[in-house]
C-alpha cells in the first residue's frame, strides 16, 4: 500500500514538474511551408483569397468528420472571415491584408491560440511558388499538445504539408479543366445596363471587375433598380502592344434610366448586334484561350469585325454562382459587320403600243399617305441621386 503511494506521488511530482517545465517555455513558434503549385499565380491566389474554397484543401477539415464551418455573407480579400467548430476545439480566421496576385495577411485564433498567417505567391518555373507562414504564441493546452507531439514545426508543419498537396490536386482539376465551344454567328438582343467606362491595364481588369460589380448592385438595390442580367465587361479597345484597355464594365437592367452629371457610373443601352459567339466553360485563365477561337473563327469564315468595339465578355455563371472555377461559364462575342442584301432584281414589262382611240380621261384620284401612330415610347426611369465611387 504503502508502495502504491510512492508511487502515486512520484506520478504527481512528474506531472507537476512536466507542467513547470513546459509552462516556462517560450511560447513564441514559427512555421512555414513552400509547395510549388501547378496552376498560374493569379488563379492560386484567387483560389487561396476566398475562403470558401478552403474546404477543398484544408487537412484539418478532412481530418475532422464533425467540424462544422460556418461562412459569413464576405469571405474574399480584405475584411473576409470565417470560423469552425470541430473536435479539437473553436477556431477563427481574418483576413488583415492583402496584395493583388501577390500576398494575403490574416490573423488566426484557436482556443487560446493567436498567430499571424502569410500566404505568399510567385512565378515559377512548372507554375507557382506558394510559401505558407504562420507565427504567434502559444496557449498553455497548445503548449502541452506540441510538446507531446513533437513541437509545433512538427505539428503544423504536417497540416501545412498535406493541405498544400490537396491545393495543388484541387487546382489541378478546378483551374486546368476547361472546354470551349463555337457557337458561331448569333444575334444578341439589346441590353439597358449601368456600368463604369475607364481604362485599365490588361493584368487589372480582373481586379477592377470585383470592384465594379459589388459596387454596381449596391447602387441598383439602394435606388430600386431592376437587374436584368449578368455581369459583363465591353472592350472598347484592346491594345495588345501596350496592354492596355479601354473597358466599360456593367450590368444589365430591366429600364432605361438617367444619372445625375457627374456620376461615375454610366447608362447605357448596348443595341442589338450579330457577333460571332465562344462559350468558355472553366476558370478566366482561359480567356484568353477562347478569345483566340473566336478570332480565328471570323478569320477562316472570311468575316468582318464590326468596329463599334473590340469584343464583349458575359459572365453567364460565375464564382457568385458557383464556387468550382471549372463550373464558372463566360461567353464571348466579336461583334460583325452585317452582309449586304443584293438589291432585288424587279420586272418591268414592255411597253404597248399606243391605241387609236382616245382613251377616257378621268381625274387623278389622290390618296394621302397613312398616319403611323407613334409609338408610346417609355420614359427613362430618373436618378437624381449622385453615386460616388
Amino acid at each position: 500500500m504503502r508502495i502504491l503511494k510512492y508511487i502515486f506521488l512520484l506520478l504527481l511530482l512528474s506531472l507537476v514538474a512536466l507542467s513547470i517545465f513546459i509552462a516556462t517555455q517560450k511560447g513564441d513558434f514559427l512555421v512555414e511551408r513552400s509547395k510549388i503549385i501547378n496552376s498560374p499565380k493569379s488563379s492560386v491566389y484567387n483560389y487561396v483569397n476566398d475562403y470558401r474554397n478552403w474546404s477543398d484543401f484544408g487537412s484539418w477539415t478532412n481530418d475532422d468528420a464533425e467540424i462544422k464551418v460556418n461562412y459569413p455573407q464576405n469571405t474574399i480579400g480584405k475584411g473576409a472571415s470565417y470560423n469552425w467548430e470541430g473536435k479539437n476545439g473553436e477556431g477563427e480566421m481574418r483576413t488583415i491584408r492583402i496584395k493583388e496576385n501577390d500576398s494575403i495577411v490574416q490573423s488566426m485564433k484557436f482556443e487560446g491560440t493567436y498567430s499571424t498567417v502569410y500566404w505568399h505567391f510567385k512565378d515559377t518555373i512548372g507554375g507557382t511558388k506558394v510559401t505558407w507562414k504562420t507565427e504567434g504564441k502559444m496557449s498553455f493546452l497548445f503548449k502541452i499538445y506540441a510538446a507531446l507531439n513533437g513541437g509545433t514545426d512538427r505539428v503544423i508543419g504536417a497540416i501545412y504539408e498535406k493541405s498544400l498537396v490537396n491545393l495543388d490536386r484541387a487546382l489541378d482539376y478546378e483551374i486546368n479543366t476547361f472546354s470551349t465551344i463555337d457557337n458561331g454567328i448569333v444575334k444578341k438582343p439589346m441590353q439597358n445596363y449601368i456600368g463604369q467606362t475607364f481604362t485599365s491595364e490588361f493584368a487589372k481588369v480582373n481586379k477592377n471587375f470585383k470592384i465594379v460589380i459589388p459596387k454596381l448592385i449596391a447602387f441598383c438595390k439602394k435606388n430600386d433598380i431592376i437587374i436584368s442580367g449578368k455581369p459583363f465587361i465591353i472592350y472598347h479597345t484592346y491594345d495588345t502592344a501596350k496592354e492596355l484597355t479601354k473597358i466599360t464594365i456593367g450590368i444589365g437592367i430591366r429600364e432605361a434610366i438617367f444619372l445625375s452629371a457627374g456620376s461615375d457610373i454610366v447608362s447605357g443601352q448596348l443595341d442589338a448586334f450579330e457577333g460571332v459567339k465562344t462559350t468558355l466553360t472553366g476558370d478566366y485563365s482561359h480567356l484568353k484561350t477562347a478569345y483566340n477561337k473566336t478570332v480565328n473563327y471570323l478569320n477562316q469564315n472570311k468575316l468582318t469585325p464590326n468596329p463599334v468595339f473590340s469584343h464583349l465578355e458575359i459572365y453567364s455563371l460565375s464564382k457568385n454562382d458557383v464556387k468550382n472555377p471549372s463550373k464558372w461559364v463566360t461567353e464571348i462575342y466579336i461583334p460583325v459587320m452585317p452582309k449586304e442584301i443584293p438589291p432585288v432584281k424587279t420586272y418591268s414589262p414592255a411597253t404597248a403600243a399606243p391605241t387609236t382611240t382616245a382613251p377616257t380621261t378621268t381625274a387623278p384620284v389622290k390618296v394621302a399617305p397613312l398616319k403611323a401612330k407613334p409609338a408610346e415610347e417609355s420614359k427613362p426611369k430618373a436618378i437624381d441621386e449622385e453615386f460616388e465611387f
